[in-house]
């Protein structure tokens, strides 16, 4: 750096010049390359930071997500800077090594995953002493008992909210005020969202169907003919099943390819996940469909305990006998496995993310080339 000039002369670029390439995580299916214009950017800057977070001028912000991935790119880089704000870049942030970082560098806004903040609220007296104000939860489903526990270990209620790399950043949220244990809130100023069916209908309240979004960001796939299924009639279908109650929040369901269907029966893993957390003996878990000859699909769950329980037949017995007193019956596990611990979130994104990467490089074919518009 020291042997580089002083000074740096700005492109003379337009708004819908093309400014960033962001790739999906590839969770569903081969990553894509989305495009984002200039005043996509900054259009990110001004919905969700000033309605929701609203950072200041002297917060320190610290995270997990790589600045690769557009949660990162906002949280640690865009929304700090837009407000004249520092962020601490940890070279390695696991929930250990986030809570060290906290305490070390006074970080007051924090950008994590569910799953890290239910580790991290081991440590809830350390980080009481900590200027921690601001915690915000996104990149999976947060769970009720997950937000419950970290409000009880630290005091400090969690911000929720879902974004997309397609749509750049978060479009549905809520800040501490508003937020409603369950639901991830309502859409951000500047987006509108709703829930249809398989017409592009909307469906009413209560009633699961097809999360749709629109506002001043929005999927533009490079060269991918998924392009056609994600934005239909100007709306943009992000694959995730939702439901709105009639106060107008957003309760995530799960993602539409991923709905278990067992004996006719439409099952969202997520909220047997969250029954299976709310088990004082659980301390993560992981609900998938798996195929069963006589239902289709059988409900099972992955379940890592807290350390003292014992992996035995009975505990899955007892576990199965406790959702079916928290959620619907015919939800729960007919199968548990008991395991060491759960492949990280993130390590399962950066794999796929450093494929489309290489996949893009070996490729001349796909090295895109854009002209510069005014």
């Amino acid at each position: 750096m020291a042997c580089q000039p002083g000074v740096f002369k700005n492109v003379d670029t337009a708004a819908d010049d093309t400014c960033i390439l962001a790739f999906t995580s590839g969770t569903t299916g081969v990553p894509k390359a989305t495009m984002h214009f200039h005043r996509d950017v900054m259009s990110i800057c001004a919905c969700w930071p000033g309605h929701v977070l609203r950072p200041q001028p002297d917060d320190v912000f610290i995270g997990s997500p790589p600045m690769a991935f557009t949660f990162g790119l906002g949280g640690l880089l865009l929304f700090p800077m837009t407000v004249g704000a520092s962020t601490v870049l940890l070279e390695k942030a696991s929930p250990e090594q986030l809570v060290d970082g906290i305490k070390e560098f006074g970080a007051t806004v924090l950008f994590t995953a569910p799953t890290s903040y239910r580790s991290m609220a081991a440590r809830g007296n350390d980080l009481r002493k900590t200027p921690l104000r601001r915690c915000v939860s996104a990149g999976e489903a947060l769970p009720a008992a997950t937000r419950a526990l970290w409000k009880e270990a630290t005091g400090i209620e969690l911000i929720d909210g879902i974004g997309a790399t397609e749509m750049l950043h978060i479009f549905i949220s809520a800040d501490e005020a508003h937020s409603r244990p369950g639901a991830t809130g309502k859409p951000v100023p500047g987006y509108l969202a709703c829930v249809v069916d398989g017409e592009g209908k909307p469906v009413p309240a209560g009633a699961i169907g097809k999360l749709a979004v629109k506002g001043p960001t929005g999927c533009r796939y490079l060269a991918d003919e998924r392009q056609r299924s994600y934005v239909r009639d100007g709306w943009n279908l992000t694959g995730d099943a939702y439901l709105v109650d009639a106060d107008g929040y957003f309760f995530y369901q799960s993602r539409t390819d991923d709905m278990i269907i067992s004996a006719g029966y439409n099952i969202a893993s997520p909220e047997v996940e969250e029954a299976l957390l709310l088990h004082p003996k659980v301390a993560e878990c992981g609900v998938i469909g798996v195929p069963d000859e006589e239902r289709g699909q059988l409900v099972k769950a992955f379940v890592v305990l807290h350390p003292g329980h014992e992996k035995i037949p009975e505990l899955a017995k007892e576990l199965q006998d406790f959702v079916k007193q928290t959620v619907a019956p015919y939800k729960y596990p007919r199968a548990i496995e008991f395991v060491d611990a759960l492949p990280p979130h993130r390590d399962r994104q950066a794999a796929a993310l450093q494929a489309a990467f290489a996949r893009l490089i070996l490729s001349k074919s796909h090295v895109p080339t854009f002209p510069h518009k005014r």
